[in-house]
């Protein structure tokens, strides 16, 4: 990082307080004049275990780590479901999978009522920019990002394609754009560093904010493809720094794309710094379901998972409670962990309190502002899920209390108290019939019938 004073030091060197700093007296809402540029940076597929200040003690993360200490980690927020697309509509439409246009990984775009993000921010005078993976609508359709509120947009429009790190093309808003490097099966223009690249560029582009940038990594996904030709499928320029360990070489080269990203990561951080606009840009941090068990690696060697039970396409907290920074300097403060539960949902109304647009109606979601920036966050009765592959599964967290249904509608519900049993190891519904009968209510009143994601009656 550079050691340039920035804004903030300068200011404390001149001996002016907190005020100057711009640091909230309170969760009140944010200033006009202060509306912060807003970046959320998504992985694919990390684990909650994956990350040093989450518990990671082989895989190397130095520059997410520091964005922990310097912001807030939270340790029990969750993503919109245990696979991709309906984790990532769900963080774009302010929708739990009850309710969401996108409730599996299927060919279903979102539609022009569906109000995003990037819409809702676009409409308040932010710039919108999207790089990276997309998968919630293909090439002509109504659920491309610049027919979402995208102003600009560089990467796969289709999850299944985006397995390819080296892929012959991408998109630059509608048009496909071939990457001359990687014609004919050569493999010299990564798509990660090349979402990077993109990624500084929107910054600097829009420095005099405000600007909203959803960089979506397709990083530790795997090539499933690859894998399943070769036997490794974790797709990456190099496996340095882990080249000597003695390790399967696809474990090596997973823990090489995350080190990667990680210094990429650590990177965009030093350009909002040497810009001076740090103190002007909320950073947020996560990943859109847990560990895969894909491309040739067992996610228990690196404990991908920590103390969660489960892996991705499970409805335990395993496959649904992800890593989660925030980091915004003089606002959130450095340092804090907070064990509020808080849901990809919830995002989209957050972004429209910090950007000083209205909050939609008929959201799932509400404002988690006041615990970004370390005050109580709002209550809520519940918080849900569904999945719709191998079955119809549900899953809610109340309070303390996690609620699971697998397979069926008419499976027995396991209740665990995730407080003193975080691996939810025992189940205690048989304890508090109270309680499961309140979440088998729940599991009907959450949530609406889908067209696209038929539940088939038993």
């Amino acid at each position: 990082m550079s050691h340039r004073m920035s804004r903030r030091e300068a200011l404390k060197a001149m001996g002016l307080g907190a005020a100057a700093l711009g640091v909230p007296r309170s969760a009140e809402a944010i200033p006009p004049a202060r509306r912060p540029n807003i970046i959320f940076i998504l992985a694919d597929d990390l684990g909650y275990g994956d990350v040093g200040c989450y518990g990671q003690e082989r895989i190397q993360t130095p520059r997410i780590d520091q964005l922990a200490r310097e912001g807030v980690r939270f340790t029990d927020c969750y993503s919109g479901s245990t696979v991709c697309a309906p984790s990532r509509c769900c963080l774009m439409t302010g929708l739990h999978t009850g309710h969401a246009r996108i409730r599996g990984n299927a060919d279903v775009p979102l539609r022009p009522e569906d109000q995003t993000v990037a819409e809702t921010l676009k409409a308040a005078g932010y710039a919108t920019g999207i790089v990276g993976k997309w998968g919630l609508g293909n090439a002509g359709t109504t659920g491309i990002p610049n027919r979402q509120g995208f102003d600009e947009w560089f990467g796969y429009l289709d999850q299944t394609l985006a397995h390819n790190y080296y892929p012959p093309t991408l998109w630059r808003n509608e048009r496909e754009v071939p990457l001359l490097g990687n014609q004919n099966g050569a493999t010299n223009e990564y798509s990660h560093d090349l979402f990077t690249r993109e990624a500084e560029a929107f910054i600097r582009r829009h420095a005099g904010g405000p600007f909203f940038l959803y960089l979506a990594y397709t990083i530790p996904h795997a090539n499933n493809e690859l894998g399943a030709k070769t036997g490794n499928g974790m797709e990456v320029p190099s496996d340095v720094p882990y080249t000597d360990q003695p390790w399967p070489q696809p474990e090596k080269n997973k823990a090489a794309m995350i080190t990667r990203m990680d210094r990429d990561i650590g990177h965009l951080m030093d350009v909002l710094e040497e810009l001076d606009i740090e103190e002007d840009t909320i950073v947020f941090f996560s990943s859109d379901n847990g560990p895969h068990k894909e491309g040739g690696i067992a996610p228990a060697f690196f404990g991908s998972s920590g103390p969660l039970r489960g892996i991705k396409r499970a409805m335990y907290d395993g496959g649904i409670r992800v890593p989660m920074i925030v980091r915004w300097p003089g606002r959130t403060p450095a340092g804090a962990v907070s064990d509020y539960p808080w849901a990809f949902w919830d995002f989209l109304p957050t972004a429209a309190q910090l950007g000083g647009a209205p909050i939609p109606k008929g959201l799932d979601g509400l404002s988690v502002v006041p615990a970004l920036l370390g005050q109580p966050g709002p209550e809520r009765e519940y918080l849900y899920w569904e999945f719709h592959e191998g079955g119809f599964s549900q899953a809610l967290r109340m309070g303390r209390w996690k609620a699971v249904r697998n397979s069926r509608r008419s499976a027995p519900i396991e209740l665990y108290d995730i407080t003193t049993d975080i691996g939810e190891q025992t189940d205690v519904s048989t304890v508090h019939p109270e309680l499961v009968a309140k979440a088998e209510k729940l599991f009907v009143s959450a949530r609406t019938d889908s067209p696209e994601f038929a539940v088939k009656e038993e």
